[in-house]
């Protein structure tokens, strides 16, 4: 019987190894610019054409490579970063798996230019698929020069797979920004379609953020630094009025190696608890410099992923850390007793968050105002306690607090009862009386029992309806602003503003490009009030970034959810007059679906009558 198992030839198996290592043209950036930075080199240069799938090069002037090194770098497995497996341990290279540019060549047709600046001449490798093409001496500067040119030209199931151009460039502005953050002493230069986006000296961390992000970032750094026998941290952290509706522009880096760990992040997060308004991120570029026996980055291909031994102890000094900035800058509010309160509080719209709301004061305020609230509660129980007590020892209670994440009927069965209630299809709210409880949620008496919707849920949903209806029909009315508003976001965040610009203005969106680069609001959708151009913005970028892998929602979809989402925000907690309250209940029924928000959270519960009789007795 002829034997099943054989050896892959090494073609197939780099291709498997590329599945890994090149799942985008961003891998491909990444894995040689690390290389770049690994050759000592001072001055890196990016070129990308057609979002990396036409042209990636890198140009650097490090040390260079040998002729025999410049054709030994596309074996699998061959590097020069580690010689045992105790390296592990102990590195401090970008690289040192040896499979990239065996991966890289595997999928695409590579072009390697490389000079030392003890040699002659340099060293011109050409490789297509893995297979050698030529290999010559020609005349080169001091340094190396890769050109990567048809990613995946062999593999046409993996070209389908990539995204939009705006889309990949995005990602290759990511891995960008990590090498330019991680090294500000290199000089790093981008160029795409022949157009240079960043030319960046080398300076300090300070200058390198502003010159990535913009100037708008002088003003809110707080620069931040912590040094213990086990790890040091080191750079800047966001003040809290700046922080922004997306969560992208905030970065880890261990040894200078980019990391994702969301565990840290938390940490962060956490020193900013009662700072920052709801569903806002401040921005941060934290440097961890460890003993590299302490941590493991052998944990994935792509090298973002890293494990701590002690992951405890690196949380807290975080925390710390952050925490101790934020105190040391005086950006922790308090209160100022030589000044009139009663013209320094400030005014907050009823929609706004009680998480929002704290962060205008101390965390230890604990003053007479405080008192005097407790008393008026005390006053307005009074007689109550011994009545509720009785009452708990005859029929006890258990409070469900999660009312509107349980899954029961709620609009189907009120959608029914109007059907039997009247002949006519419309809704007459007159057939409901209606209250408002907490300012958060409507309570309806009707004749079958009690129905409980949460307003901002609805609100959600009605809003959802008309923002798509606007991109649908193209039509949404805007309102103009009296002075127009600079929008400051990030490259990256530009280019998904380009791919959904034309949604923007189908909703009422009046956006002005000026210098090439900057983006004015001019006007916003009519009917959103007061509400922050810029703050809207970036709540849809966000979200459309945070759905980008969700392929089942159509990017119309993606933007009304957005949309709907930042507007109702105002309707969180918010006191509304009758009228207000009927015409919500007519709108929410009268929606695509009463049933579920656009979040697919539950929007109302339907209490029968005979539930509340078996809950009071």
């Amino acid at each position: 019987m002829r034997d099943l198992i054989q050896l892959l030839p090494d073609a197939i198996a780099n291709q498997i190894a590329a599945g890994e290592v090149v799942q985008r043209p961003a891998s491909v950036v990444k894995e040689l610019m690390e290389n770049a930075i690994d050759a000592k080199a001072t001055y890196v240069q990016l070129i990308i054409k057609d979002a990396g799938k036409g042209i990636i090069q890198v140009i650097d002037n490090g040390t260079g490579m040998s002729e025999t090194d410049a054709r030994m770098c596309f074996e699998r497995h061959a590097t020069s970063k580690i010689r045992k497996a105790e390296d592990l341990f102990s590195i401090k290279t970008m690289g040192f798996r040896g499979e990239a540019m065996a991966s890289i060549a595997s999928v695409a047709q590579v072009e390697l230019k490389t000079r030392r600046e003890q040699d002659e001449l340099g060293t011109l490798v050409r490789i297509e698929a893995s297979v050698l093409k030529a290999q010559e001496s020609i005349h080169h500067p001091i340094g190396t020069s890769i050109t990567v040119k048809n990613l995946f030209y062999n593999i046409p199931a993996r070209r389908n797979f990539l995204k939009s151009n705006p889309v990949e460039i995005r990602h290759i502005l990511d891995e960008f920004q990590h090498m330019a953050l991680a090294h500000p002493h290199i000089r790093f230069s981008f160029v795409q379609n022949e157009q240079e986006t960043y030319q960046l000296p080398a300076e300090k961390l300070g200058k390198r953020i502003v010159d990535l992000f913009g100037k708008g970032y002088r003003e809110q750094l707080a620069s931040c630094e912590e040094d213990t026998s086990y790890v040091s941290i080191k750079g800047y952290v966001g003040k809290p009025e700046h922080a922004k509706k997306t969560r992208g522009e905030q970065f880890f880096f261990v040894n200078d190696r980019f990391i994702k760990n969301a565990y840290l992040n938390h940490a962060v997060m956490s020193a900013y608890e009662r700072l920052l308004p709801e569903g806002s991120f401040p921005f941060y570029v934290l440097f961890l410099s460890i003993d590299p026996s302490h941590i493991d980055i052998n944990v994935h291909p792509t090298k973002t992923e890293i494990k701590f031994d002690d992951e405890r102890s690196i949380y807290a000094i975080v925390q710390a850390a952050v925490r101790k900035t934020l105190s040391i800058h005086n950006l922790i509010p308090s209160l100022d007793f030589d000044t009139n309160v009663n013209f320094n509080i400030p005014h907050h719209p009823s929609g706004e968050s009680s998480q929002s709301r704290s962060s205008h004061f101390s965390p230890n305020t604990n003053n007479s105002s405080n008192r005097n609230v407790q008393d008026a509660w005390k006053k307005l129980y009074e007689g109550l306690q011994d009545n509720i007590q009785a009452f708990e020892q005859q029929a006890p209670i258990t409070v469900k607090p999660a009312l509107f994440d349980q899954q029961t009927t709620s609009s189907e069965t009120i959608i029914q009862s109007r059907a039997n209630q009247r002949e006519n299809t419309e809704f007459n709210s007159s057939n409901f009386q209606v209250i408002q409880i907490l300012q958060k949620y409507l309570a309806l008496s009707w004749s079958n029992g009690l129905i409980l919707i949460d307003q901002k849920r609805a609100y959600q949903r009605i809003l959802y309806d008309q923002f798509m209806d606007h991109l649908q029909r193209k039509n949404g009315a805007s309102q103009q602003l009296l002075f127009p508003k600079l929008l400051h976001i990030s490259p990256a965040d530009q280019l998904i503003l380009e791919e959904i610009k034309e949604d923007l203005l189908y909703l009422g969106f009046q956006l002005a490009l000026e210098d090439g680069a900057k983006y004015w609001v001019k006007g916003i959708p009519a009917g959103l009030g007061e509400e922050d151009g810029q703050s809207l913005l970036e709540g849809i970028l966000e979200q459309v970034k945070h759905e980008a892998s969700d392929l089942s929602k159509h990017r119309n979809e993606k933007i009304a959810q957005a949309m709907a989402n930042r507007s109702a925000i105002r309707y969180q907690q918010k006191k509304l007059t009758s009228e207000e309250m009927n015409a919500l209940v007519e709108q929410l029924f009268a929606s695509s679906n009463p049933n579920s928000s656009p979040n697919g959270e539950q929007i109302s519960r339907a209490l029968h009558a005979q539930e509340i009789i078996d809950l009071l007795n």
